[in-house]
């Protein structure tokens, strides 16, 4: 499945974003409990414009993080109505830019705008696409027993079931033993 590197960049963060629930992270705790939790996270995905670094942006960016976890999981027509909610909110007015190392991609807001928001707005720009696609079955939960964590499945062939390795060889190691304690294996 190729989508445009942006919509793929938003999705991947979207991802990483909403794997720091509670439910879904690997440590079980809210890995997004703290201002340096946040500043580790934007390391990673980092994002240009205004960056506050307190408590008020961190609670607006988990609100962010519920939301969007809310529509990953939405059928193509439900996730319509909350995508143009966050970018009506979000006073969305796309427009082309290029900076740092990246080329060409889209951005919707002000730099000035909210953190939370350029994240909302960003999103919801990547899930038009999805949607347009008709591809929301790219956007799925982990498919390991006890994880919420979220999948974005860009494999050619749409077969990607777990959120990372981790859950993936797990559940392999579960099946397997079920297959020997059937008798159907060494």
């Amino acid at each position: 499945m190729h989508f445009a590197p942006d919509t793929e960049e938003s999705l991947e963060f979207v991802v990483a974003l909403g794997n720091t629930d509670p439910g879904a992270s690997r440590s079980g705790a809210d890995e997004l409990a703290t201002v340096d939790e946040l500043s580790a996270l934007l390391a990673r995905y980092p994002y240009t414009g205004r960056i506050d670094h307190d408590e008020a942006e961190l609670r607006d960016v988990q609100q962010t993080r519920t939301r969007l976890r809310q529509v990953w999981f939405l059928d193509r027509d439900d996730a319509v109505e909350p995508v143009n909610r966050m970018l009506r909110d979000g006073k969305a007015l796309p427009y082309l830019a290029r900076h740092d190392t990246l080329d060409w991609h889209l951005h919707a807001t002000v730099p000035e705008a909210p953190l939370a928001e350029r994240m909302r707005v960003e999103a919801a720009l990547a899930l038009t696409d999805v949607i347009r696609m008709n591809e929301m079955v790219r956007l799925r939960m982990c498919a390991a027993d006890d994880c919420t964590g979220l999948v974005l499945d860009l494999s050619r062939n749409g077969s990607k079931r777990f959120c990372g390795i981790r859950c993936g060889n797990r559940m392999n190691m579960v099946a397997f033993r079920e297959r020997r304690a059937a008798g159907g294996g060494a």
